[in-house]
């Protein structure tokens, strides 16, 4: 142990002290930012100040099929010499997909090399100002231990794209797959690593997607990109509002309407609840869209301090549109459509319920409640203000 001890004195005193500057006399410098074609995304990564920074590294990860090579082909189209590594599929399928999003006389550059250093030679000899590399996950060095897509291969190949790219000022896009519980697979090193992490959300049944920033060291997280997938790629929605009023269902049992908050739009959900008696002794919860363990907790609150016999009842909620939402200005909603599917009363036509339920059953105002209001009137529906404690919520019900 002394031995360790006197060995590690040994390299501090011959190491060369760390150069330290005072804050205040920082030099002031402004970040150079990348504008694409697509306001959405330009939007998820910089905000008020909007754009791809110079030099950094960021990840996009989705569910298989989502869509993330489609958008990513459009980004990388919209910015001049741009770069596109695909690893995972070959250049006639990229040819295929670019002649279906009308890109066919696009001037981009492509490649499907796998292998990091062939990669990262061909970016040091073009200095293209972006580069896409589909995906971290299949990319390749020959020099380390593992096959691709292994936690040192990934751990790797992600420290030195991370090094290039600061030194070279090249901004570089890597896409990462998701594990089955819907979180980035490979070393969570992965995330710490990048600059700015994504995810790309939506269903394919309703063509919906949803791009949100989870990690941004250049901007807000806040902020969130929305499109329509169709059949010559994503499209800009430019009313999310609208189209999201436009797929609510009609007035059943078990359905609920609310305004949620995503970065600085406010835009209508509705929350669906399905409500069965219990077959086993343990009621079963299914949460989409919500946090699995904030359901258990609206069920809880449901049952104590409103009376209701959820025990015996199997609940399954699900989000329109498959968004995950995290506004927990949604609670009064999804409780509305829990206590409308087992009473098996309605909640009126073009009624919007906000508000946050907490533990002792009181319903507290939801952040930008103005600002919520304006979009519900805008879109001719009403806010419900009148339910102040969770037992004032059978009055709602028809």
């Amino acid at each position: 142990m002394e031995q360790e001890t006197d060995a590690t004195q040994e390299q501090i005193g011959s190491a060369t002290p760390a150069e330290l500057v005072s804050l205040k006399n920082l030099p002031k410098q402004v970040m150079k930012r990348l504008r694409t074609n697509s306001e959405e995304f330009d939007r998820v990564l910089g905000g008020v100040d909007p754009g791809i920074v110079v030099g950094s590294v960021m990840l996009l990860a989705g569910n298989p099929g989502v869509g993330k090579s489609t958008l990513l082909l459009q980004v990388a189209d919209s910015i001049p010499g741009a770069v596109y590594f695909s690893a995972e599929e070959s250049l006639e399928q990229i040819r295929l997909r670019a002649n279906r999003l009308g890109l066919s006389g696009s001037n981009l550059q492509i490649s499907a090399e796998r292998k990091l250093p062939n990669i990262l030679r061909a970016l040091r000899e073009t200095k293209p100002a972006f580069a896409v590399i589909d995906s971290v996950q299949t990319i390749y060095d020959e020099t380390i231990p593992g096959t691709p897509g292994s936690l040192v291969q990934v751990r790797e190949n992600c420290w030195r794209i991370q090094q290039f790219a600061k030194q070279e000022g090249i901004a570089i896009l890597l896409v990462g797959h998701v594990t089955k519980e819907g979180v980035i697979a490979g070393p969570k090193v992965l995330e710490h690593l990048v600059d700015v992490v994504m995810h790309l959300e939506g269903e394919k049944q309703t063509g919906l997607r949803v791009l949100r920033c989870d990690k941004n060291r250049f901007g807000s997280t806040e902020e969130v990109g929305i499109w329509q997938l169709t059949g010559t790629g994503f499209e800009t929605v430019e009313d999310p509002g609208t189209l999201f009023a436009s797929i609510i269902s009609e007035d059943v049992p078990g359905r609920a309407l609310s305004v949620t908050l995503e970065g600085s739009r406010a835009f209508l959900v509705e929350i669906q609840a399905l409500v069965t008696k219990t077959s086993f002794g343990y009621p079963k919860r299914t949460a989409q869209g919500i946090d699995l363990s904030r359901l258990n907790i609206l069920v809880a609150v449901l049952e104590n301090r409103l009376g209701l016999p959820t025990s015996q009842y199997d609940i399954y909620v699900n989000v329109v549109g498959g968004f995950t939402l995290r506004d927990p200005g949604i609670d009064l909603a999804v409780a509305a459509a829990i206590a409308s599917g087992v009473t098996g009363k309605i909640i009126p036509e073009k009624t919007v319920l906000v508000g946050e339920v907490g533990l002792l059953g009181e319903v507290r105002p939801a952040v930008n409640q103005a600002q919520r209001s304006r979009e519900v009137k805008r879109l001719n529906y009403q806010l419900d203000t009148g339910v102040k404690t969770i037992k004032q919520l059978p009055k709602i019900l028809r």
